[in-house]
């Protein structure tokens, strides 16, 4: 059962954003308006207990918390469609275009970090252990995500997950739309890329049929899965855990 109390920061990178003045901005090279940087507080089965984040602008030349625009941009999608994942060398690029010098190393942002924004959280439906797997049972994640796929996105996601085609990606009442397993640290697992309603939000379901390895290895897929799926512009939400 997750312990509330017991949070685990995930290894950097830390999750990096630019904000644009208008949609248009976004894909012509425009200077940015601003820069969101979060992180996903963890808790020991990997599911999101909070979103600590910081947001810089030119205009005030200072990091502040960002509560607001962490949910705005999960939320909005008017405001979604300024908003674009970039890698911390992208996010480095832009603040010293703006004025802002060198990029803090990470350490340095969590220090900024104030205003935590909390996930609900509810404890997982507790099935029992498999007979005859030494510590085995079985977990269901969630990983879920705002926003659409870009023209690329889908294809691009294909290959790194690995997943064999279930729907068609172009039916808008498609829901699972590819499938993939794979075992690692000795634990199954098998995750479904579906959609939750056309244009809404997607998620990524992994079940996990648990092993005598290293819990951590899971833990690792997940972050892997969601930085993923993050880069072709979809922006996490929370990661839940049914069982």
């Amino acid at each position: 059962m997750t312990r509330p109390d017991a949070l685990l920061r995930a290894d950097p990178p830390l999750d990096y954003y630019l904000i644009f003045a208008t949609a248009g901005d976004r894909g012509r090279g425009a200077p940015p308006s601003g820069i969101l940087v979060e992180e996903f507080l963890l808790c020991d089965d990997y599911t999101a207990a909070g979103i600590d984040g910081v947001e810089w602008t030119p205009a005030t030349g200072a990091w502040r918390g960002s509560p607001a625009s962490s949910r705005a941009i999960r939320t909005d999608a008017t405001l979604r469609e300024r908003v674009a994942a970039v890698s911390r060398r992208d996010a480095g690029t832009a603040y010293t275009m703006l004025g802002g010098g060198e990029l803090p190393h990470e350490a340095a942002i969590r220090t900024f970090f104030r205003d935590r924004q909390p996930l609900p959280a509810a404890a997982p439906l507790d099935l029992g252990s498999i007979s005859g797997e030494p510590g085995g049972g079985t977990r269901l994640y969630r990983i879920l995500f705002a926003g659409e796929f870009g023209e690329r996105g889908l294809a691009n996601l294909w290959p790194v997950l690995r997943l064999e085609p279930v729907g068609d990606p172009a039916d808008p009442e498609a829901r699972v739309i590819g499938t993939a397993t794979a075992t690692t640290a000795g634990h199954t697992l098998t995750w479904e890329l579906r959609r939750i309603g056309p244009g809404i939000a997607w998620c990524l379901d992994v079940t996990v049929h648990l092993g005598a390895g290293p819990i951590s290895a899971i833990g690792a897929l997940l972050h892997h899965h969601r930085q993923t799926i993050r880069e072709q512009g979809l922006i996490p939400v929370t990661i839940e855990r049914f069982t």
